[in-house]
């Protein structure tokens, strides 16, 4: 599957993704992901910044709440679109524009830092990106991304209930045969069946997926240059338990993995 098939797949999402997600559906990001990504972000007043694969622009401005100057980039342009007009509704000082993690237009050294949200492990060519990333960014910058767990979202992926129904664990498989370019098919769970038909047009989201073990993303970002800083695998607070009970598999496995790396000085 090439670049250009994927950003179709994410411009046919995004209508419907933006909408739902900013009705509070998308409880993993909401209650999980982005607080543990915030939780390890270093000090960044005063710092230019860019979010790589910045979606609908959510977890942007939360990086712009923090002090940082923000630019943002993505494939589809439903999404920029939106984010623009929050932007212009809500100024934080973003600038987003429609661009590839792989072709990123911006000259050498240009940031002190670079962050990913979930959209690594969408690209084809994750390798230039990561070398686009690293090009970009000032010598001592660093690069703080989240992806699917690589030891848990495996193509043998079953949950194991008790007598009670509840999620106690998670038989996964395949985990050395990755899926490269297959496409999911899912919608957020928590959305409730009316809120998909208030939508002008429902459909399940077709997400292309390009899995690595754990050890070859590590050796890839080593390969590149970047030195790895920091490692968090986030789970629901007791806070984030009592405010969304829906989270609570996260205390299970670890949906997601963070990285922050580091360009040498």
């Amino acid at each position: 599957m090439d670049q250009a098939t994927v950003a179709a797949h994410w411009n046919r999402n995004a209508e419907n993704w933006t909408r739902l997600s900013r009705q509070g559906y998308d409880t993993f990001r909401d209650h999980v992901n982005t607080p543990g990504f915030l939780s390890i972000l270093p000090e960044i007043e005063g710092l230019e910044g860019l979010d790589i694969g910045c979606g609908e622009g959510t977890n942007t401005r939360s990086v712009a709440a923090r002090g940082a100057t923000m630019q943002g980039i993505d494939l589809a342009p439903v999404f920029i679109r939106y984010a623009q007009e929050t932007e212009a509704e809500d100024p934080r000082g973003i600038t987003y524009q429609v661009a590839s993690a792989t072709e990123l237009p911006f000259p050498d050294a240009r940031f002190d830092f670079a962050t990913a949200f979930m959209s690594l492990m969408d690209l084809p060519d994750q390798r230039k990106a990561i070398q686009e990333a690293f090009r970009v960014l000032k010598p001592g910058g660093f690069l703080q991304f989240s992806i699917c767990h690589p030891c848990f979202h495996t193509p043998r992926f079953k949950w194991v209930h008790d007598e009670a129904g509840e999620r106690v664990a998670l038989e996964v498989g395949d985990y050395f045969q990755p899926r490269w370019g297959d496409v999911e098919n899912w919608t957020f769970g928590s959305a409730p069946q009316e809120a998909r038909d208030a939508l002008p047009a429902f459909e399940l989201f077709n997400v292309p997926r390009f899995d690595r073990t754990l050890s070859d993303w590590l050796n890839l970002l080593c390969e590149e240059g970047f030195l790895l800083e920091r490692c968090h695998e986030p789970s629901a607070t007791d806070a984030a338990l009592e405010a969304c009970p829906k989270v609570a598999d996260t205390r299970v496995i670890a949906y997601s993995i963070i990285l922050r790396l580091r360009k040498p000085t």
